[in-house]
């Protein structure tokens, strides 16, 4: 089954993805207990790295979430 199917279906994508924890913060040189500038993240958003890349839009998404959204 497809992601997209899951998010139609109000499936828990998130929790099944594989995702490296504190990968984001280590990459840009920010304690894991420290939150990621909101500038540095956007100016993540547009690395020449693509992994960067990837993580600091899925950190921007995540970021917008409400946490009671169900």
């Amino acid at each position: 089954m497809g992601r997209a199917k899951k998010m139609a279906e109000g499936g828990k994508w998130i929790q099944n993805m594989k995702m490296k924890k504190g990968a984001l913060h280590k990459e840009m040189g920010v304690a894991t207990d420290k939150k990621i500038p909101a500038k540095a993240l956007e100016k993540a958003t547009h690395s020449k790295n693509p992994l960067l890349r990837k993580r600091a839009n899925l950190a921007k998404t995540l970021k917008g979430l409400s946490k009671n959204h169900g």
